[in-house]
């Protein structure tokens, strides 16, 4: 059986998903993605010696605050009361990159994947806009999500997340 795409009405129109049926549970999602710098951008990072400050205590909290905002950004998603969101930051000298991890949960009828990964995304768009004056080579990669539980589906789980 193929997949079934739940956004759409019968005649094709874009809704959004009705979960009033649905039983609330606690779900968590968590998202991870990465940027890659340069050396001296990682340097600043690192010793806090930036130009515009606190590098990934700005991304922190831009995560936070997007995650927050999600529905007001992706269309169909819902408006949900979220209970935790965390935001954190892996440097990995070798290779001059930033891990970072969104982590979200809620009580409610619908999932808080898109949160998470909403979360992870503006973290790492908010580092390359703070050291963009020193390196406009650096690369977001492999954001994805590596958890989610709760929910009629269930727990998935990338091999990376235990």
């Amino acid at each position: 059986m193929g997949a079934v795409f739940n956004h759409f009405d019968d005649r094709g129109n874009a809704v959004m998903v009705d979960v009033s049926a649905k039983p609330s549970t606690i779900r968590t999602a968590i998202a991870q993605g990465s940027i890659t710098v340069s050396p001296e951008v990682f340097q600043a990072i690192a010793e806090g010696t930036a130009a515009k400050g606190d590098v990934l205590g700005v991304a922190r909290v831009a995560g936070i605050m997007a995650a927050k905002n999600t529905a007001g950004l992706i269309p169909l998603c819902h408006s949900l009361a979220l209970s935790h969101l965390a935001v954190d930051f892996t440097c990995e000298v070798d290779t001059h990159t930033i891990q970072g991890r969104c982590t979200a949960r809620t009580t409610g009828q619908t999932g808080v994947e898109m949160e998470a990964l909403t979360g992870i995304s503006a973290a790492l768009l908010t580092i390359y806009d703070m050291c963009k004056a020193m390196d406009r080579g650096m690369v977001l990669s492999d954001i994805r999500l590596i958890y989610k539980d709760g929910g009629k589906s269930g727990v998935f789980s990338r091999e990376e997340a235990t």
